[in-house]
Order: C-alpha cells, then sequence, then structure tokens
C-alpha cells in the first residue's frame, strides 16, 4: 500500500509542477488556511491527548505554525533564487553558481508531545523546497493525528501531500522503502532504528532527538526571573517537551533561597493544587504515567510528587539528594519532575556536562556576560538560551536541532529549506577562450600552476 503511494508522489514529482514557485507558495496558502478552519478541532483534539489549554495549544503549536509559514512564504523567492559564488582566477571565463532544487519525495515522522508543530514544521519546509512529502503521524497523540490527516486531506492530493495512519507498525513498512529524504523526530533509541533503515538505501536523514538539557543557576542571577523562567520551560506541556531543562544545578550560595522562590513560582502559575489548574496539562497515557512515578522515589522531594493515575496527573515536583546512577540523572526524564544538583563551582557543572551525551538545549542563568560567553564556549549543545529557557526555539531565525546524541541536521525558516533542498554547485564557462593549461600534455606548465595555486 505504501509502496503505491510512493510511485505515485514519485511520478508526480517528475511532472516538476512542485518545483514552481507559485505551486508552492499556494501550497503553503492552503496549509495555512485548513489550519485556520480547523483551529478549534485542532484546540480540542491538543486537549484530549495532552489536556493542553487553548492558550498554550495555540502558543506552543498552532500560531507557531501560522507564524512560520508567513515567515517562509515572505522569504521564499529570496531564499529559492540562484546565488552567485565567487570563482577563483584559476577558472577564468567561467561563472559560479549555487541552485537549490528539490530532495524529492521525503517521509516525516512526528511524535506525540507537539503532535501537530512537530508533524507540520517540517511539511511547511518540504513544501517550500518545492518537495512531495508523506507525514506519518504519532498514535501517542490519536485525537491530533485525526484532525492532520482531515486537514491535509481537504488541502492536497495525496500524491502530493499524503498523510498515513499512525502506528509501529505502519512506521517499519514505511522505513522498508526508498525516499529521497527522512525528517524524524522523537527518541534517541528510535532515531538510531531510523538511521539504520536509512542506511540500507542512503537516504539522508534530519534527526531531531532529545536528551538532557541542563539548566545552571550560578550566584549572581536574578533569581526571582529565573525560578519564573524555569518553571514555565519545566512545564510547559507537563514536562514533555525535548527542550525542557531536565536537571537543575543550583550554586549552594543561593540554594534555600532558590528553592523557596520556585516553590512560590510553581504556586503563582498554576496554583495551590495544580491538578485543579486549566492550565496545567496531563501526561500522555499510562505507559509514561508509570515511568515516571517510578522515579519519583529516587531522591528527597522538596515539593510535589503526588500523582493520579486516573487523571494522568503528575504534580510540579522537585527532588534533591539523587543518586548519580538514578534513572532522574542517566534517562531523558520527560515530565514535570525537576532534579536539583548542588555545586560551588561553575567548572564542575562544565566538567559534567561535558563527560555525558550532548544535549539538545543548555539553559545558564547569570548576570555576568564574561561567564555566559565562558558556558558557550566550553560546553557542546543544541542550542543556549541565557537568562532564558525554551524560547529559542520560538525563533524561527534561529536553526534548531542537535549535536551527537541530540540529533543531526537543524530546521526553522530558511534553514528549513535548506534542509529540504540539494545545494547544487553550477559552473558556466565561455567557449570564446580556450585555456588549455590544465590539460596535457603538461610540459613545463608545473611552474605556472605552482604560481596560481599557492
Amino acid at each position: 500500500m505504501y509502496s503505491d503511494l510512493l510511485k505515485r508522489q514519485r511520478l508526480f514529482y517528475t511532472e516538476h509542477i512542485t518545483r514552481e514557485l507559485p505551486y508552492r507558495l499556494t501550497a503553503l496558502d492552503r496549509l495555512r488556511e485548513g489550519i485556520k478552519d480547523h483551529e478549534q478541532e485542532l484546540s480540542d483534539a491538543l486537549y484530549n491527548d495532552l489536556g493542553k489549554s487553548a492558550f498554550e495549544s495555540y502558543a506552543t503549536e498552532i500560531g507557531i505554525l501560522l507564524s512560520e509559514i508567513s515567515y517562509v512564504q515572505s522569504n521564499l523567492r529570496r531564499w529559492a533564487a540562484d546565488r552567485w559564488a565567487f570563482t577563483p582566477l584559476t577558472l577564468f571565463g567561467s561563472s559560479s553558481r549555487v541552485h537549490y532544487e528539490p530532495r524529492g519525495v521525503v517521509l516525516i515522522i512526528a511524535p506525540w508531545n507537539y503532535p501537530l508543530q512537530l508533524a507540520l514544521s517540517p511539511l511547511i519546509g518540504a513544501i517550500a523546497a518545492g518537495n512531495c512529502a508523506v507525514v506519518k503521524p504519532s498514535a501517542s497523540a490519536p485525537h491530533t493525528a485525526a484532525v492532520i490527516k482531515k486537514i491535509i486531506e481537504e488541502c492536497f492530493e495525496d500524491e502530493y501531500i499524503a498523510v498515513v495512519s499512525p502506528g509501529k507498525s505502519v512506521n517499519e513498512e514505511l522505513l522498508k522503502l526508498h525516499w529521497d529524504y527522512i525528517f524524524y523526530t522523537g527518541s534517541e533509541v528510535h532515531g538510531k532504528y531510523v538511521l539504520e533503515a536509512a542506511a540500507r538505501h542512503l537516504t539522508p536523514v534530519t534527526l531531531e532527538l532529545g536528551g538532557k538539557s541542563p539548566c545552571i543557576v550560578d550566584k549572581d542571577a536574578d533569581l526571582r526571573t529565573a525560578a519564573r523562567r524555569i518553571v514555565w520551560g519545566k512545564l510547559v506541556n507537563c514536562g514533555q517537551t525535548c527542550v525542557a531543562p531536565d536537571y537543575l544545578f543550583l550554586h549552594n550560595d543561593v540554594r534555600d533561597r532558590f528553592i523557596e522562590l520556585l516553590k512560590q513560582e510553581v504556586t503563582r502559575q498554576y496554583g495551590e493544587d495544580p491538578r485543579l489548574s486549566p492550565d496545567y496539562p496531563r501526561i500522555v497515557n499510562q505507559k509514561h504515567f508509570d515511568r515516571l512515578t517510578a522515579m519519583l522515589s529516587d531522591g528527597t522531594v522538596l515539593l510535589g510528587g503526588t500523582t493520579d493515575r486516573e487523571q494522568r496527573y503528575i504534580a510540579p515536583t522537585l527532588i534533591t539528594d539523587v543518586r548519580p546512577d538514578s534513572r532522574l540523572l542517566t534517562d531523558e526524564i520527560f515530565g514535570p519532575i525537576l532534579p536539583i544538583i548542588p555545586f560551588d563551582d561553575v567548572d564542575d557543572c562544565v566538567e559534567y556536562i561535558n563527560n555525558r551525551p550532548t544535549p539538545l538545549a543548555l539553559y545558564y542563568f547569570s548576570q555576568s556576560k564574561k561567564q555566559a560567553r565562558y558556558i558557550i564556549n566550553h560546553t557542546e549543545s543544541g542550542g543556549v538560551c541565557i537568562n532564558d529557557t525554551v524560547a529559542h526555539v520560538a525563533n524561527n531565525r534561529l536553526p534548531f536541532g542537535g549535536v551527537g546524541a541530540s540529533g543531526m541536521g537543524r530546521y526553522h525558516g530558511k534553514y528549513s529549506f535548506e534542509t529540504f533542498s540539494h545545494a547544487k554547485a553550477v559552473l558556466k564557462t565561455t567557449t570564446r577562450m580556450y585555456l588549455d593549461i590544465k590539460c596535457a600534455p603538461y610540459l613545463d606548465k608545473l611552474k605556472w600552476v605552482k604560481k596560481v595555486l599557492k
């Protein structure tokens, strides 16, 4: 079944219609209108799948997509135009340029935590670059997957853009096929499987994985601001965010004061009982709920720790005295639990981070520009925020992506266009002159080549 879909898309792609800029721009128009027409359905679906409020659904998913489409449309003609390149003297008589062409037929595999944004944001880039695409939503967010399928089927013929039913077996069948590009967002474990499957066909991939993103609060930080932004970044989507602060390094000089501020901030944002807050989401399913609750006994709970399996509710939780081998410090948490690690010297934080798999994001709170530069220059991560968390993802002028264990490749805005494009080198040489220095017989030409190529 999926091989037939792939064949239809390949046939449609060879007609070269998708390469035309007006066609791409019109397709983006249709996608934007489809999202707008089904905005309430999408909001309801996100609530049913993850307990997201209407505000959070719009701010972190729907609105992000609409903004991305507008930005791409405003710049696509410039991005898609051939780019002049310098031509060295050794190629005198030639001109050079870079020509962007689509990859072909691409596969997009989306996760469940931001099931709308992370399915359609890569699709925006695929359309902008002139590709055909197949989108596979997550089975763990079935309500959102159903609305995505409805939107795509209303907006596009399946030989151009198609949505397939979610499911693990579907992934396996899709990955047996030869795609021109695969864009995967999900866990490191499944990312390795995707990369292995792609290697069989030498298919290039983007892997957007997760990891344990550290957060450091130094002794000179603006503590109240830091507490507010860390609580927001950790608890948005109930902590089920790939760039959420995964553990907190807290300087001993401000430890007690900052923990109190964190507690106050949780109450300020979600009330005395977050279970009753309309703004506090839920864990996606029982499997992930059970995985998270099993971690709560791995340290001393300073705040929260209460759970309700029927509602898939886990309270915002601060936890300390965590064993180094605990899953809280070895596995990506992906939930509303924040382990706290005290420190005295920021170099200890740098050493700890650099001795572990490269995180997708890193957050540092300090008033010192010098110290901020030091952290940026002495650690590796997919992205960095200074005095904030998560917010860098919302800037579509910045590349978003991982490195090492947190993934490969980048996207958002122009970077999405480039990811789903092949940059083709084009050299055009005049026939009005003929310089034969590069051709045999070489005789005494070596001395002239050495003068030019040095």
